[in-house]
């Protein structure tokens, strides 16, 4: 495919997981970074997205705004890749579990507690916000135990998109105030995974963020 990739997307919002996937398989993309929340803060944004959600990646005729599936497409837009487990080799099933759990089982409760035990504590909904918050430490397990063995990333001894979609999550989760019920397995795990060139260049390029607590 030709021609460059845009990305539409918050800084350390969701779209940080394209971002660094882009950063990690050398895919030069157009990055837009918006004020958040861009439904409200960018009305015209809607007319390319109206759901109002970052991120949003647009490259030629396909438009995409999932994050998980945007990180694989672009670290496999120009072919295979080792940051893409595919059909017939070791993990595969593990590679597309983890990577759907990041945002399904994960994210999901992150996003909710930042909504109401920060965004609209006012509306009276901490208590709720707050027992989202602990729903997503509960359903750090699954990763805990992955890692149990010492494996250094989650799929077929090898960094890949899983652990880029997984890794924003552990990230998220200490720039909105979550860290303390992260066990110290996945935060050395996470430090690992921010080491990374691949992160720091992302990071760098999107810049300061309410999200990530750069």
């Amino acid at each position: 495919m030709t021609g460059k990739p845009t990305l539409y997307t918050c800084a350390g919002s969701r779209g940080l997981r394209a971002t660094w996937a882009a950063e990690e398989a050398g895919v030069d993309i157009d990055l837009r970074l918006m004020p958040f929340p861009p439904r409200a803060m960018q009305p015209d944004y809607l007319e390319l997205n109206p759901l109002g959600t970052v991120p949003l990646l647009v490259d030629g005729d396909a438009q995409m705004t999932e994050s998980c599936a945007i990180a694989h497409y672009l670290a496999t837009r120009g072919g295979p890749s080792s940051l893409a487990i595919g059909p017939g080799e070791p993990d595969y099933a593990a590679y597309l579990d983890f990577t759907y759990h990041a945002d399904a089982t994960i994210t999901f409760p992150q996003t909710v507690y930042l909504r109401f035990a920060r965004f609209e504590r006012d509306r009276g909904l901490q208590e709720a916000g707050e027992a989202y918050g602990r729903w997503f430490h509960k359903r750090l397990i699954k990763l805990e135990q992955r890692l149990a063995d010492g494996r250094e990333f989650l799929c077929a001894d090898r960094f890949t998109v899983a652990d880029i979609c997984i890794g924003y999550a552990l990230v998220l989760a200490r720039g909105i105030g979550l860290d303390d019920g992260v066990p110290q397995l996945l935060k050395d795990y996470r430090t690992r995974l921010m080491a990374r060139d691949g992160y720091r260049r992302a990071v760098e390029r999107e810049g300061p963020s309410p999200f990530t607590g750069g």
